[in-house]
């Protein structure tokens, strides 16, 4: 995939700590926010060139979806080459993985935002897959239940109303040959633009530095050694043995997924 030369991630600068101060007229000075930095953009070779379609416009990203994932899972058609039976879920949720038409926008070098924003039910990022990452979050107020995992296949994933989505991270079982889990692999894009990392960094480490979002500066696989702002799964268990992909704020401003 080659990419124009307007997008090349800008140079990473070091970014200082400021002491608010008082000026003349008594008000405050605010701290400066940290330059926006490009979103690396080799991260968007990891997507599955079956499902997503990137397309770059001056400043913005496009990411486009059909919906229908590169593994396999138990809700398939059974006719499809996909399909396996069931190695995690005791029961199913009615319906099977469908193409549908997922779509965001973001800035090509998305900003961290003065304030943090909830996430909402429906899609709030696009995984490497091509499948729609949701939150910990059911229904309304509603968290993720025990007998809500049940439905979950290996890949963290189950039908809704909306289509097949995934919830947390993947199952370590032999029929996991591409999703993340417990590593440093590249789970998708979240509605702010920012990028979403497995638990690890890709020295094999946990990182020590996540905010409350679970994201940091630091560099990737994709950065060539310079820092931006990501996410990473973080590593705690939401219930039971499951890792929730993303049951925190976005630290960017969210942009609609359709």
């Amino acid at each position: 995939m080659s990419y124009p030369k307007f997008l090349i991630a800008f140079p990473l600068v070091t970014f200082l700590l400021i002491t608010s101060c008082k000026n003349d007229d008594d008000s405050v000075d605010q701290p400066d926010q940290p330059t926006p930095v490009s979103t690396p953009l080799s991260a968007f070779d990891e997507f599955n060139p079956d499902a997503v379609t990137i397309s770059f416009d001056g400043d913005e990203i496009t990411i486009e979806s059909n919906g229908l994932p590169n593994h396999t899972s138990p809700y398939w058609e059974e006719t499809n080459p996909l399909y396996i039976e069931p190695v995690v879920a005791t029961r199913m949720t009615p319906g099977g993985i469908g193409s549908r038409s997922i779509i965001v926008t973001v800035p090509a070098a998305p900003a961290i935002a003065s304030s943090s924003t909830a996430t909402g039910l429906g899609p709030i990022g696009i995984s490497v897959t091509g499948v729609p990452i949701f939150n910990d979050q059911e229904g309304d107020n509603r968290p993720i239940e025990e007998m809500i995992v049940e439905t979950f296949d290996y890949a963290g994933a189950h039908v809704g109303p909306s289509g097949y989505h995934y919830h947390t991270e993947s199952a370590d079982v032999p029929e996991n040959t591409v999703l993340s889990h417990d590593d440093e692999k590249l789970i998708g894009i979240m509605a702010d633009g920012f990028l979403l990392y497995g638990r690890r960094e890709m020295d094999g480490s946990y990182p020590t530095d996540l905010d409350e979002s679970g994201g940091h500066y630091g560099a990737t696989q994709h950065s060539e050694g310079e820092e931006f702002y990501h996410y990473h799964i973080i590593n705690e268990f939401y219930l039971g043995t499951i890792i929730a992909l993303f049951a925190v704020d976005l630290q960017g401003t969210p942009n609609n997924i359709m």
